[in-house]
Formats: C-alpha cells, sequence, structure tokens
C-alpha cells in the first residue's frame, strides 16, 4: 500500500479501496531457430483481439464497406476465464441488448420494435467466437486424439465438443472453413476434439449463442503454456488469424445469401 500511495503522491490512509492486478511488462519477443515463434504475456486472448481490431478497423476503411448492407462489430468481454457471469462478461446482457438496439436504430419506427425485423436480424448474424487453442506438446502428445493434434504454424483450429462446451455444429463449420478458402489469401484449418475421457474447456461461443440465438463457431489459434505468464504460438498463426478474420468480414454475406435451408 505505501508503494502505491508513493506513485500516486498521496497518503496510504488517501487510499479508499482499490482493484489491483500484477501482469508482466516483459515487451513480446521472438524465438525459435528462424524466429518463427511469439513469446508474450496475455497471448489467451490478448492475440485474437488484436486480430479482431486490426481487421475491422482496415475493412472500415476500404472500398468493401460501401458494398456491405451488414453491421460488423467486434466485442470483447471480460471475465472469460472465470465463468463470464458478470456484469461485463459474455453471459451478461451486453451482446443481446446491443442486437435489440441495432435493430431499433435502423427499423422505420426506432420507437416500436417490429419482433419480426429482429428475429430476421438474429437469424442472419453469425459469431466468430475466437479463443486461443491449445497445441499439441511434443512431451504430452497422448493428451490430445492422433487426428485431432493442433500444431503451431499450422493453422487456425476449428473446436467441437458434442458436449456443447464448443459452439460449433456443422453448419457453422462449415462456413468457417469456406471462409477461409474464399478469402484473398486461403487460410490453413486444423480440428480439434478433445479425448472422449479428458475433460475439456470451455469458451464464450455457447454463453453467446445461447443467450442471443445467434449461429456461432468456435476458432482459435494454436499455443503452448496457455495461462502462464508467458506464453508462445507460431507467428504464421497470428497471420492466419488475421486473414481469416479479413475473408470474414468481407465475404460473409456473400456466402450466406447463397446458402439454401
Amino acid at each position: 500500500m505505501s508503494l502505491i500511495a508513493s506513485e500516486l503522491g498521496i497518503e496510504t490512509k488517501q487510499i479508499c479501496s482499490f482493484e489491483l492486478g500484477l501482469f508482466d511488462c516483459q515487451p513480446a519477443s521472438l524465438g525459435g531457430m528462424k524466429n518463427e515463434f511469439l513469446y508474450s504475456a496475455r497471448l489467451d486472448n490478448l492475440a485474437t483481439v488484436h486480430c479482431a481490431l486490426e481487421t475491422i478497423m482496415d475493412y472500415s476503411a476500404s472500398e468493401d464497406l460501401a458494398n456491405d448492407d451488414m453491421i460488423s462489430l467486434i466485442a470483447c468481454f471480460d471475465h472469460e476465464e472465470v465463468g463470464s457471469n458478470s456484469a461485463q462478461g459474455a453471459g451478461s446482457p451486453v451482446m443481446s441488448e446491443a442486437v435489440e438496439r441495432i435493430t431499433d436504430a435502423l427499423s422505420e419506427n426506432p420507437h416500436s420494435r417490429d419482433p419480426e425485423t429482429h428475429a430476421s436480424a438474429i437469424r442472419k448474424s453469425f459469431i466468430f467466437s475466437v479463443d486461443q487453442a491449445h497445441a499439441v506438446h511434443p512431451n504430452y502428445s497422448g493428451k490430445h486424439e492422433k487426428n485431432h493434434g493442433p500444431k503451431m504454424n499450422a493453422g487456425v483450429v476449428i473446436k467441437t465438443n458434442q458436449n456443447q462446451r464448443y459452439a460449433t455444429n456443422g453448419v457453422t463449420g462449415f462456413f468457417a472453413r469456406e471462409l477461409a478458402r474464399r478469402g484473398d489469401v486461403k487460410v490453413p484449418m486444423q480440428e480439434f476434439v478433445v479425448r472422449s475421457d479428458c475433460a475439456c474447456g470451455s469458451t464464450i461461443g455457447p454463453v453467446l449463442s445461447a443467450n442471443t440465438g445467434i449461429r456461432t463457431v468456435d476458432l482459435g489459434m494454436p499455443q503452448l503454456s496457455m495461462h502462464s505468464c508467458r506464453e508462445v504460438m507460431g507467428i504464421a498463426d497470428l497471420t492466419h488469424g488475421l486473414n481469416l478474420f479479413k475473408a470474414f468480414f468481407k465475404h460473409f454475406n456473400e456466402l450466406d445469401n447463397c446458402m439454401e435451408g
């Protein structure tokens, strides 16, 4: 407390309350024999935030936006690692209320909600739930299914779980694969299914999908040492993530319009 007060130039007794979090402040660095790995704190999940923020800024400044009649947005939530059930977590009403307000603002009569317009907006919406994925650790390769072990620098991971720990289904998984194929730069994709005798983690994907009814796919860029003070991922996968987000913003509407059923 004395150190905090000293840094703030106040007396200790003037601090009424505080929320204090300690974190690694070292800058990120490259490593590996060919500098193929990125070492940094909080890659899970700031790597995804970086990809989402960079691509939506680029998209908003591109000519493609003029021909897009959809609303593109990114949402970054607190408390994902502790269940998301907070006022500012994915379990809050933030996302559903945002969709409702956007629909109201664009309706013919913004003061009177049209249920059909809102239902149609939900039906045409799609969520990329992108959180980092566990890459195969060379010393613990048995922890992954033989044909579902994500490798670093090998592409973005599609996560699937029949117990609904991930929101991916047959249709939303297809959207991700097809968008990866249609992008200006084709994005390699990997598949992850947890071993049936192992517990499966989760993401905000099922939470958002259940709260809003919006189609959702769970994705991630593979990394090691998740939740450690210092994490590691492949630099190629960061580029793959950026390219997949670009394809999502640019080609989703076109792909959705050609789908039947």
